[in-house]
């Protein structure tokens, strides 16, 4: 158990100084470099005078740059706010309004010029890692002090600056390298999500407190299906952080399996739905590697709950749980009164405990929608729907916000393609309305990446897709149009791009 995350890391540099923190396809850096770039970084910004606590943007990619830019950040006392170099430009200029950073540490090229904000560039930077000052923590982040602060996309409207602080960290951190996932110190990590998605610190807080090498996964190379599969086998990966859907991805090479990946223990996954073609495929292909299937959303850092996924768990469940939640914190199932549910009744799912964050930066009714107070701890209502079962088991049941009415009937589309999954015909699978001009639901396709058939027409795998389900699906779920191709899109965050194709198939694309 650690109660620092930086006197952490500071540690390790001072033990084992030599040992490599980052692995960028070959480029490392150790922890004596991760040390002293990021000293010399939080003596550089101490030399600014900015405002106290006031955040600092860091914007880039998959690069060393970025964790050490993290860690000065935070040893100078500044929340560090991540964004990812294939932002759009938008969502780039809404965080700064919002966020109004004190500086901007411009490992990539902006892609707009910004003016009234002291901006860093790469070059300045490098000079300032190459300096070489020591550093002592005497007015770093810690307790309820911002940590970071990561924006969500929202359903709607401009993103929402999740601020998670020192403490919220602490809990999810001592979580990750405790006894639940059996994590080992001095780990080969996968980091191949943005550091601007918060799944990103399931890989990297975990590793540098406990010695390991983060095996950082570029997104050039993660979008070359050719070049990625050559590249994973040779990253010598013990613990594998993801997305369900980019390891779908991966099994997309029927190389990819334990034979080639023969020191990989462990998959754990967030984000999004794990299905259950995803987990029994990976325990056909990796039979000793442990998988685990976590949740939570970013408001509380990262995830609250996990479960081992095993061949007796898939046998027993349709559905992947999203299992037990952590010892210090509490979920209540609640229903649209706020009030309890009984066990086993479908609810809100509300989050309380020491991982919630305080709210949203500089948006007080936004937090106030969605933060609220539990047994007097600090609480957030998801908008997830779940049950939890007799023995304290969480089963995700959708959205609140991702329900659509159609002929008069209540649908969840995340059912709807949970249900569609089970075909034998189907590899992956999401249901999306098309509305009319009137912005009703005029009608439910589903959008599918088949698996080998001999079908010769569409129509005809069609039929035997919804000939399988009569005996799974209610009539009124079963989507009027099936639309097929080879992969799904997915986000910079690796997700399925469920948005994106409900704008394709309204003509919003």
């Amino acid at each position: 158990m650690i109660d620092n995350v930086l006197k952490q890391v500071d540690l390790i540099a001072a033990t084992q100084p030599k040992k490599v923190a980052y692995d960028e396809l070959g480029e490392k850096h150790t922890y004596e470099q991760l040390k002293k770039a990021s000293d010399s970084l939080a003596h550089a910004l101490d030399e600014l005078n900015l405002p106290e606590k006031a955040p600092v943007m860091v914007y880039g990619g998959q690069q060393f740059e970025m964790i050490a830019s993290f860690l000065g950040s935070a040893k100078s006392g500044h929340a560090y706010i991540p964004v990812d170099v294939n932002s759009a430009e938008e969502r780039l200029t809404d965080i700064i309004e919002i966020a109004k950073p004190a500086v901007i540490l411009a490992i990539d090229e902006l892609p707009t010029s910004i003016s009234d904000i002291l901006i860093i560039d790469k070059q300045h930077l490098d000079r300032i890692f190459s300096t070489n000052v020591p550093y002592e923590l005497t007015h770093s982040v810690q307790e309820n002090d911002n940590f970071y602060i990561i924006f969500t996309s929202g359903t709607t409207g401009r993103p929402k600056g999740v601020q998670i602080s020192h403490h919220n960290l602490l809990s999810f951190t001592n979580w990750m390298i405790g006894d639940t996932f059996d994590w080992q110190e001095g780990s080969n990590v996968l980091s191949q999500p943005p550091y601007s998605f918060d799944l990103s610190v399931m890989d990297w807080v975990p590793t540098i407190v406990t010695g390991g090498t983060l095996k950082a996964l570029p997104k050039s190379v993660a979008e070359d299906f050719k070049l990625l599969f050559a590249t994973l086998p040779k990253l010598d990966l013990t613990t594998w952080v993801s997305t369900p859907s980019f390891a779908d991805v991966a099994l997309l090479d029927p190389e990819f399996n334990q034979a080639n990946n023969p020191n990989l223990k462990a998959f754990l996954f967030c984000g999004e739905v794990l299905t259950r073609t995803t987990a029994e495929k990976l325990l056909a292909r990796f039979p000793k590697v442990k998988i685990y299937n976590t949740y939570g959303p970013t408001e509380a850092t990262v995830a609250v709950s996990s479960i081992r996924i095993t061949k007796k768990i898939i046998e027993n469940y349709d559905k992947m749980p999203i299992g037990y939640v952590k010892k210090d914190t509490l979920i209540s199932i609640q229903d649209s009164n706020d009030q309890e549910v009984s066990s086993g009744e479908k609810g809100e799912i509300v989050i309380s405990g020491p991982s919630v964050s305080k709210g949203y930066l500089n948006n007080p009714e936004k937090t106030n929608d969605a933060f609220t107070k539990f047994n007097g701890e600090q609480a957030y209502k998801t908008g997830d729907l779940a049950t939890v079962d007799e023995n304290g088991l969480l089963h995700y049941k959708g959205r609140s916000d991702f329900q659509i009415k159609l002929h008069g009937f209540r649908i969840e589309l995340e059912e709807v393609a949970q249900q569609l999954q089970q075909s034998q015909w189907i590899e992956q699978v999401v249901a999306v309305p098309r509305y009319d001009a009137d912005g009703k639901v005029k009608q439910l396709l589903a959008i599918v990446v088949p698996k080998e058939n001999d079908f010769s027409k569409p129509m005809l795998l069609t039929n035997a897709i919804k000939d399988g389900m009569k005996d799974i699906m209610m009539p009124y779920m079963m989507p009027s149009r099936f639309i097929y191709r080879e992969s799904m899109p997915l986000t910079p965050n690796g997700k399925i791009d469920l948005k994106g194709l409900i704008a394709e198939v309204n003509g919003n694309a």
